[in-house]
């Protein structure tokens, strides 16, 4: 192998452009240079070839969402984030994406930005790929310089986020002062949403999601802070369908790549609903917050409602609570089954809950509870008996309903 007596990426070149048309010139190939999140950083000019996936990078000045995905399927970023030698990567017809070869620009075991050339009218030789590692090594310096002062910039985000969730910067011009300061464009609507692990947000999978939400391209994250087991973020729907359906879709691609590419599982997610000024930013949390209360509290039903807008009825849940206890309200007919559980260590009331859950659905109400059909209607002739409860009334059948879950909700028995 030969060795080279000069490297022909050391100095100074002003600017990653620069070093773009420096590689490019060296290698004989078009070179774009992105940072950790395929966000595009500067590209090689003056070349006659190119494919479909560089431009449409160059033109939305990041790699377009399904290129990404499919490097990830074929485990190209994988062992570029494993390694810091150069990677081939053969020919994607189906998203554009023509041969090339990538390498991983580090600082250590962290991962700062990629270098991709095109492979047009020749291919890299092995002493190319020497090159293109000296490359990444000129670049790695570059892109350190990009990051001074950026732990403070995020320290300065970071505290502004908390004041916008916390109320404490009510008034919206002071707002958008800061956010200019920080060099935020202020796009509106937006809204508030709650990632939850299991486990504590440490830095390295704070830097995952954050990559995740910056691919996914269904949402333009604003503001972001980490709280114990809580990621949180301010971001604004990006696309032509309905804003949150966007949001809708961002979370479901959230759960799927986090276990796929991160081995991450049990996430929970909520969303408050979109504000057209940021200092509504206080409500959308506190509206993804109870989304979150209502899923940890009753469970499977409603894990699958992630939007403050999908809550239906439970959104004024709380509300009706409030004025029943201030009236030293019970629900005559569920107290009826609860006492008559105790006694004769029936299911009664579990039964009656899980009946009305499921739109009074004898099939799934049976499999759900695992006893027979028989026994299901049995056991409602036993309610309707013990309690006189109309089952052919929507009135009787929605308040009770509304109890039974408020009594998991609140935590009161009720007896």
């Amino acid at each position: 192998m030969k060795s080279f007596q000069s490297d022909p990426f050391k100095g100074t070149f002003g600017s990653l452009e620069n070093l773009a048309d420096k590689i490019s010139d060296v290698l004989s190939c078009p070179v774009t240079i992105e940072d950790q999140n395929h966000r595009l950083l500067a590209y090689s000019t003056h070349e006659d070839g190119t494919d479909p996936a560089r431009i449409a990078t160059i033109i939305g000045r990041r790699v377009p969402e399904k290129v990404v995905n499919s490097l990830w399927k074929d485990g190209v970023i994988p062992r570029l984030q494993e390694s810091d030698d150069p990677v081939r990567v053969g020919t994607i017809q189906n998203v554009g994406l023509g041969d090339r070869v990538a390498v991983s620009i580090r600082k250590n075991n962290e991962v700062l930005g990629y270098i991709w050339v095109l492979e047009v009218e020749k291919q890299l030789s092995t002493e190319d790929m020497q090159l293109l590692k000296l490359a990444a090594a000129s670049a790695k310096s570059q892109l350190l310089q990009m990051q001074i002062g950026t732990k403070k910039k995020q320290e300065n985000r970071q505290e502004l986020f908390w004041k916008m969730l916390t109320g404490n910067l009510p008034q919206e011009e002071h707002i958008l002062e800061k956010l200019h300061e920080l060099n935020i464009l202020p796009v509106l609507p937006a809204t508030v949403f709650i990632l939850q692990l299991e486990e504590e947000i440490t830095s390295a999978i704070e830097k995952d999601i954050l990559y995740l939400a910056a691919v996914n391209q269904k949402i333009n994250v604003l503001l972001s802070a980490a709280d114990a087991n809580q990621m949180l973020l301010l971001a604004s729907p990006v696309g032509k369908e309905p804003p949150l359906e966007l949001a809708k879709s961002f979370v479901e691609s959230f759960f799927t790549h986090m276990k796929e590419r991160f081995s991450v599982s049990d996430i929970k997610a909520a969303y408050g609903s979109l504000v057209s000024s940021f200092s509504n930013v206080e409500k959308s949390y506190k509206e993804a917050s109870s989304v979150l209360a209502v899923q940890e509290k009753l469970g499977g039903e409603t894990l699958a409602l992630n939007g403050y807008h999908e809550l239906g009825i439970y959104q004024f849940l709380d509300t009706i609570y409030e004025k029943q206890q201030r009236q030293n309200y019970h629900n005559e007919m569920i107290r009826t089954l609860q006492t008559y559980d105790a006694q004769h260590k029936t299911e009664l009331y579990h039964t009656l809950e899980t009946y009305l859950t499921l739109d009074e659905n004898l099939n799934k109400a049976s499999e759900v509870l695992h006893i027979h059909m028989n026994t299901l209607l049995y056991r409602l002739k036993r309610i309707s008996e013990l309690t006189n409860i109309d089952m052919k009334s929507p009135h009787q059948k929605i308040m009770i309903y509304l109890d039974f879950k408020m009594n998991r909700l609140f935590k009161q028995e009720r007896l």
